[in-house]
Parts: structure tokens; sequence; C-alpha cells
């Protein structure tokens, strides 16, 4: 009796789906992972206990050990508005283009007077040599003019909706700290947070015996 020749079943469209599959997948992952805010410079931040993670859409003041500092705009809804007015009120006299290009900007890291030149260059100066921004004492602390732009891209609203953090390394003097702070009272603004390495909670702490209860919670 002759054998009979049983064809084998092709893979071809189940290989195929698997990879429709996994290309769909890769595609999500990709979409929906949110990046990482641009860092101005490295910062070894200092450790402290904390519950509270930071909000990605922040006004971020950034102190480097050798005293320089740098404001990330991260607040999308007002960056145009604080651009807008600094470019107003201090008279940078920016083109259309010139200001787009400002807007664009992750964060700021330049004196007033060196900003529309900088705008002008066809490469970005890299954060480590860019001379920082202005925060000496008061007669020299162009941070009072930028957070007075914040301030007042927020008229009208409840300034407590401003999410103002401060970025400092671990290794910056005391007095840089403090004509940051300068800046911002002199903008009447008063409550801000601190950017912090996260550490454990020690086992026999207040902290840890009464943790604070989760947000909508009784």
């Amino acid at each position: 009796m002759p054998k009979v020749k049983i064809p084998r079943k092709s893979t071809n469209i189940d290989m195929t789906a698997m990879c429709d599959v996994a290309f769909l997948l890769l595609s999500f992952f990709i979409l929906a992972t949110k990046t990482k805010p641009p860092e101005a410079v490295q910062i070894n931040n200092p450790s402290s206990v904390s519950t509270k993670i930071a909000k990605e859409d922040a006004i971020v003041v950034t102190l480097t050990k050798e005293g320089k500092v740098y404001l990330l705009l991260n607040d999308k809804k007002h960056k145009e508005a604080i651009c807008d007015d600094i470019n107003k009120i201090k008279a940078l006299g920016l083109t259309p283009q010139e200001l787009a290009r400002l807007k664009r900007e992750d964060y700021i890291g330049m004196p007033l007077n060196k900003i529309k030149s900088m705008l002008d260059l066809s490469d970005p100066i890299p954060a480590a040599r860019m001379d920082g921004i202005p925060c000496g004492d008061s007669t020299n602390n162009e941070l009072t003019d930028w957070i007075r732009a914040v301030s007042d891209a927020f008229a009208g609203e409840d300034i407590s909706r401003l999410n103002l953090l401060v970025k400092g390394d671990n290794l910056a003097k005391y007095p840089a700290y403090k004509n940051i702070k300068a800046a911002f009272k002199k903008n009447d603004i008063f409550k801000f947070k601190i950017i912090t390495n996260p550490e454990g909670v020690p086992a026999d702490s207040e902290l840890a015996k009464n943790p604070p209860k989760a947000e909508g919670t009784k």
C-alpha cells in the first residue's frame, strides 16, 4: 500500500501574527513612556526622608556646587507668558524668531544681556559653559526678574498652584541658597519645595510609626 505524505502546516501566518503583536506592544511602550525632564547640569542632591514625589509641570531653580543658577520652565501652560513678560519688562528686544526659540529652550542659564546673542548662535551653548543667571545680592539678582515673570504669568490664578522647586547641589554654599530665597521673597513667594534624594524612614521614627494617610482617605 503506497504511503500518503501529509504536508506540514505552515507557520508563516502564526509568525506574522506574533510579529505584529510584538510591534504593537513596542509602539505602545514607546508612546506611553514619560521622558525624564532635562537637566541643565549634573547635581548631587542632598538626601532626606520624603513622602511626596515632585510633579513634572514645575518651575525648577537649579543651583550647582559652583554657585551657578539655572531655571527650568517645565510648566508648559505658563512658559510662553513667562518668556513674553521677561522680553517686554526687561526690554530684551527679541525678534519674533528669537522669542520663539527662547520658548523652545529647556532651561535658562545666561544673564539677560546675553540671551539675545545666545539665541542668534547656530549651535547651542553647552550648559557647563553657560554663565548662569546672576543671583548675587539685591543689586545683581536677575533671578528676581525671572520669578517676577513667573508670578505675573499666574496673575488671576491661585498662586498656590505654582509648583516651584529648588534643586541644589549638596556642596553648594548657603549664601547662594539665601540669594535664591531672597528672589522668591521679593516677589511675595514664600512657599517652595526642595528636591532631594529619598532615603528610607528609620524604623523607630515617628514618621514610621504614624505614616501619613494617602490623599482621599479618611
